[in-house]
């Protein structure tokens, strides 16, 4: 039986609805969260970009001895950033963020997959983070693969699919694809999830999409 791209996230994902009941966060979500607002938690990450553009970054004055000790028993990110496997793209770096401070989820084109809606529903259900920011990039090259749509070896042509909607809404103009893909995976996250969704209607939770550029490090909402 064929599924659709939304059918086949419902499907996966329909499993995890269980996993999310009140007795089995009650067991898993951690006693101490982060206390900022999504709108407050998206300015923390925005506010790290301006310092990481003007050459200013605090992140490194951070004891890590402390900063590990701080962190063995558990995590307590105030964000989670699903950015492109490229390793132009460092994410608590382009943040000025540090240990524990950011859930990073990563894979070629920052697009989302059951592994990782899964993975974030994690992020948002039991370790409380208050934004979700689907991270696209200049010059990427999984996007613009999919665009050409050559043949190419192996899997990688699994990522064609889920950032050809993309390219049906913006064309051949790789920047405009790239912008539309990040709000189409923010969408699909926020629309797609049994998990996420709820929370965003909620105002507990935000999903944003944005745009990185690799050659002046400032991150753009889209």
């Amino acid at each position: 039986m064929a599924f659709s791209r939304r059918e086949f996230i419902g499907v996966t994902a329909a499993g995890l609805i269980a996993a999310t009941s009140p007795d089995f966060l009650s067991t898993l979500q951690l006693q101490a969260q982060s206390p900022l607002t999504p709108d407050e938690a998206l300015k923390q990450l925005m506010d790290g970009n301006e310092r990481f553009v003007a050459h200013r970054l605090t992140s490194f004055e951070h004891d890590l001895d402390i900063l590990k000790a701080s962190n063995e028993e558990k995590q307590e990110p105030f964000a989670a950033v699903l950015s492109c496997a490229d390793s132009r793209v460092p994410v608590e770096l382009i943040f000025d963020q540090t240990i524990g401070h950011i859930f990073v989820t990563r894979v070629a084109g920052n697009v989302t997959t059951p592994e990782i809606i899964a993975s974030l529903e994690y992020g948002a259900a039991v370790l409380g983070v208050k934004v979700i920011l689907v991270l696209g990039h200049t010059g990427c090259g999984a996007v613009k693969a999919a665009i050409q749509g050559k043949e190419v070896p192996g899997q990688i042509s699994a990522l064609f699919p889920h950032i050809q909607p993309a390219i049906d809404q913006a064309g051949s103009d790789l920047a405009a694809v790239t912008k539309a893909n990040a709000q189409i995976q923010a969408r699909l996250l926020r629309e797609s999830s049994p998990v996420i969704e709820p929370m965003v209607k909620e105002t507990k939770l935000s999903v944003v999409a944005g745009v990185y550029d690799i050659v002046t490090g400032k991150v753009a909402l889209a």
